[in-house]
């Protein structure tokens, strides 16, 4: 109510005048339906207890503007309402914030990203490939049971006519891989069937049946004699390409330091800025191998082109990298803070010898000199793991007799070398950066971004940001979008509101303990705080 009353219509109509429907069904206001799936994820509602709110709560009828006899609608409309969000991108309005004044470009912004499951069941590998199969031949069945009868074995009702669930299967990893050919063989015959000559065009293009050919792409190969065989597991596809479910496609295995989970991550970026609400600006949902410093460029390029680029953002180490320091300058102004990858030598883990920064770099002389004076003698491009960088070598003869070699480098026989990022620029942004990062100064400026983890926490607590509702990337970014917007409807009415100050009554041994260290407290032998007398 609130909101209501500083905010006044908070999605117009004419904001989502593409999402009328046009099959002559009733036209409910797009803007309504857009405010009501708010309030449904800032309480945490069912699509059914969404609707009966709006039919039933006067708050909720204040909050839409509508009559108290208004008798709202079916539930239903909530879910299609949705499936028109994800199809036209139109999730994402913050617009009204920032008439009110209670958004700005500039100021600070922050950005963490959290894991998400997805609304399907965890399978293994042969639980993957037996689902599969169930759910091909359930839709062939649907869609040409006459055709699909002529292929049905006798053993295959009992394998895929219910739920396929493996528990632990006798013969240990000989029996899985039996079970598991058995699997890639009954698919292959349906496969081989779908693509034969004679057979429908139509079934080839069926969904499940493509699913099921990717699926078998996947986790099968053909041996030299023609067989089909089952991956080991160090040859699958990485886990960006397969599939975790038949169900939801989007859905990827991803480990994280000690988080195992399928499905998706969640990205979002909040203000932080001094005297105003705090509030999520920007969400972006990947799949969950998709790593958070991937993001960077496209959440500045996104606040920029909405006219809210920050001027100072602010991350962790996930998200940065010198390379994206200077870009995020550069392109947008952006001062990127946060903590740059330390060196991971053992020179610098040690803290004793000499490590990168012990040397001096002469970029125009393409040269590097060393704590003894030596210069090296070879300057070149090197490439790690797909990233560019240079390498710098010190003469052999000039390593073996340095006096503090030990100290250097841990090789009996080999010379010092060093590699650099590709440029000066990006070697003083990392320099520098490593040096910053330990002052009191930086770490006071940083102390902010924890607010993100607190932002994070209450959406997973209040709005179930953890677990997807629904199923594939298009839905599950509305889900996240719709929970940003509900968390800053909450953040703007505490912000607007006025503070209330609460008074919890102290416990019986707090009021002895404070007793017990104010003697003056006590008087006539009796504790002030009501305690009964001081024996």
């Amino acid at each position: 109510m609130l909101v209501r009353d500083r905010l006044d219509v908070l999605f117009e109509d004419e904001e989502f005048a593409a999402l009328y429907p046009s099959d002559g069904r009733p036209g409910f206001s797009p803007g309504q339906l857009a405010l009501v799936s708010v309030l449904q994820f800032a309480e945490n509602l069912s699509d059914r207890a969404a609707a009966d709110a709006v039919r039933t709560r006067i708050d909720v009828k204040y909050a839409l503007g509508l009559e108290l006899e208004d008798p709202g609608f079916d539930y239903s409309v909530l879910s299609e309402f949705r499936a028109r969000l994800a199809e036209g991108d139109a999730a994402d309005r913050l617009q009204r914030l920032a008439e009110a004044g209670l958004l700005k470009a500039g100021g600070r912004q922050r950005t963490d990203a959290t894991h998400v499951l997805a609304a399907v069941r965890t399978l293994s590998r042969l639980e993957l490939v037996g689902e599969s199969l169930r759910a091909a031949l359930e839709e062939l069945a649907e869609a040409d049971g006459d055709w699909l009868l002529t292929l049905i074995e006798p053993e295959w009702d009992k394998r895929y006519g219910r739920k396929v669930e493996i528990g632990k299967v006798p013969g240990g990893k000989a029996g899985v891989t039996a079970l598991a050919e058995t699997f890639g063989r009954d698919g292959q015959k349906v496969l081989a069937a779908a693509w034969a000559p004679d057979a429908p065009p139509r079934l080839r293009v069926l969904p499940q049946v493509e699913i099921l050919r990717r699926v078998w792409v996947h986790h099968y190969y053909w041996d030299p004699r023609g067989h089909l065989r089952w991956r080991d597991g160090h040859a699958l596809p990485p886990a960006s390409l397969r599939f975790d479910s038949p169900y939801d496609t989007d859905a990827h295995y991803c480990v994280k330091r000690d988080t195992v989970w399928s499905g998706y991550r969640a990205h979002f970026t909040e203000t932080c800025t001094a005297g105003l609400p705090e509030v999520v600006v920007h969400v972006a949902t990947t799949i969950a191998p998709v790593q958070d410093g991937e993001l960077t460029q496209k959440i500045h390029d996104d606040l920029a082109e909405g006219g809210l680029a920050p001027a100072e953002h602010v991350v962790d180490a996930a998200y940065i990298s010198p390379a994206q320091i200077e870009r995020a300058r550069r392109v947008h102004g952006i001062t990127l803070l946060g903590p740059v990858v330390p060196d991971h030598s053992h020179q610098a883990k040690a803290g004793s010898g000499f490590d990168k920064s012990a040397f001096t770099i002469n970029w125009e002389r393409r040269q590097a000199t060393c704590r003894q004076g030596a210069v090296s003698r070879e300057w070149g491009p090197l490439r790690i793991s797909g990233h560019d960088y240079i390498q710098v070598k010190f003469g052999k003869s000039t390593c073996l007799a340095c006096p503090v070699r030990p100290q250097c480098i841990a090789s009996a026989t080999r010379p010092r070398a060093l590699s650099l990022l590709p440029t000066r620029e990006l070697h003083e942004i990392q320099t520098s950066n490593r040096l910053d990062q330990y002052t009191k100064d930086w770490q006071r400026r940083y102390a902010i971004r924890a607010g993100i983890e607190a932002t994070l926490s209450q959406n997973v607590r209040n709005c179930g940001l953890r677990r997807a509702r629904y199923r594939g990337l298009a839905r599950t970014h509305v889900q996240h979008d719709l929970t940003a917007l509900a968390c800053n409807l909450t953040q703007i009415a505490d912000w607007i509101a006025e503070p209330t100050a609460v008074h919890r009554r102290a416990t019986r041994f707090h009021a002895l303990c404070t007793a017990a260290t104010c003697p003056q407290k006590i008087t006539n032998g009796v504790a002030v705080l009501g305690l009964g007398p001081v024996r």
